[in-house]
């Protein structure tokens, strides 16, 4: 079977290092490789997209390859046909699917039935690529360190289960703030607490959350198929938003982080994203190179 990412503990602590390096070889230019030369990948969208379908179909192209885009018009996965069947069909014509979705339980689906790598672009549950480049853009601008203290603020979403699968692998001081009954998925909270070597705490108080912090990183307070609750969350929510007051609780080099698209001045204000300590840009930017990565790695 081949290997897949559909949550980041898919990897090892030794592996994610490993692909921080390829990553690393190839945005400077080190590694020009194109293990996809000849090949195609499957991009599967159910949900609306902009950095992750751009930056996967540049990274494919400039990995040699060629992304076939497809919609949940064309496919309803689970309806028109099984995952399992579709996985075993594309497997047929493909090289690797990246799929973004809802379900995780669709991701896992088709990584069990698939006969080439699969790539998680995103679910309810998780965002694996988006912390792992998030986690490079870090190492890039602060070199290493024993442990990072990253606070994060706001809902807890799929970014937030995906801080705590990377702190179950890679030690660092995580704070989730955030307001009762937003607490992260307990089963990922609870094997995040099972690494000794980090620290994972859970406060309603956003300024014990953001304390001396290193990295401070927050999302929309609705995520896409929530909008709904926006109302209500933005309510419980608006003590835990990122402005420069907050941020001056953190380390005066602490970085700013937010995965986007951003609700400017609901959970964070203009001045704190577009400051000096905002690495919102580069992160994006870093979404290519380490899904480059992770394509190399897996192809591997």
């Amino acid at each position: 079977m081949p290997r897949s990412l559909c949550q980041i503990t898919d990897f090892s602590a030794a592996e994610i290092k490993e692909i921080f390096e390829i990553t690393k070889r190839m945005k400077s230019g080190q590694d020009s490789s194109k293990p996809l030369e000849g090949k195609s990948v499957a991009c599967i969208f159910t949900k609306a997209s902009l950095r992750t379908r751009v930056s996967f179909e540049v990274g494919i192209s400039q990995l040699g390859g060629n992304a076939v885009y497809i919609t949940d018009a064309e496919i309803k996965l689970g309806q028109r046909e099984s995952v399992a069947d579709a996985a075993r069909v594309l497997s047929r014509y493909i090289s690797m699917i990246m799929i973004r979705t809802f379900k995780q339980s669709d991701v896992e689906e088709m990584a069990k039935y698939a006969s080439v790598p699969i790539i998680n672009g995103l679910t309810d549950l998780v965002h694996p690529c988006q912390i792992l480049g998030d986690y490079f853009t870090v190492l890039e601008a602060k070199g290493e360190k024993d442990r990072f203290v990253v606070s994060y603020l706001g809902d807890a979403n799929n970014i937030t289960n995906s801080w705590l699968n990377l702190a179950s692998l890679i030690p660092m001081e995580l704070r989730i703030g955030t307001a009762e009954g937003f607490e992260p998925d307990a089963a990922i909270l609870k094997r995040a607490k099972a690494n000794a070597d980090s620290k994972i705490v859970i406060t309603h108080d956003p300024k014990e959350a953001i304390a001396a912090a290193d990295v401070v990183y927050t999302d929309v307070w609705a995520s896409m198929g929530q909008k709904h609750l926006g109302q209500e969350k933005a309510e419980k929510l608006k003590g835990f938003q990122l402005n420069s007051s907050l941020l001056a609780e953190a380390n005066s080099d602490a970085m700013v982080l937010h995965c986007l698209p951003a609700e400017r001045g609901k959970e964070i204000t203009d001045e704190v994203m577009d400051g000096p300590q905002s690495k919102v840009f580069d992160q994006a930017e870093n979404r290519l190179h380490i899904q480059k990565g992770i394509m190399k790695f897996l192809l591997n």
